[in-house]
């Protein structure tokens, strides 16, 4: 696993790349990489913009650095 801060924000090898979220098929910048805490544990979510701006969330293991 990648490290993450204590604010919650991993340190992901993608990040500030293009990248495709294999579940919607969408593409876009990884913006971020969180670690959200919920009842059965922590939760890897990934912030992606695409060029209209408008971000989306997937999990973490839905993105794949795009070609």
């Amino acid at each position: 696993m990648n490290s993450v801060g204590p604010d919650g924000y991993e340190q992901h090898p993608l990040l500030n790349t293009n990248v495709r979220d294999v579940a919607s098929r969408g593409e876009g910048v990884l913006v971020a990489v969180t670690h959200e805490l919920h009842s059965h544990g922590a939760v890897r979510v990934a912030h992606i913009r695409p060029e209209s701006g408008v971000e989306w969330t997937t999990a973490a293991d839905n993105i794949q650095a795009a070609p």
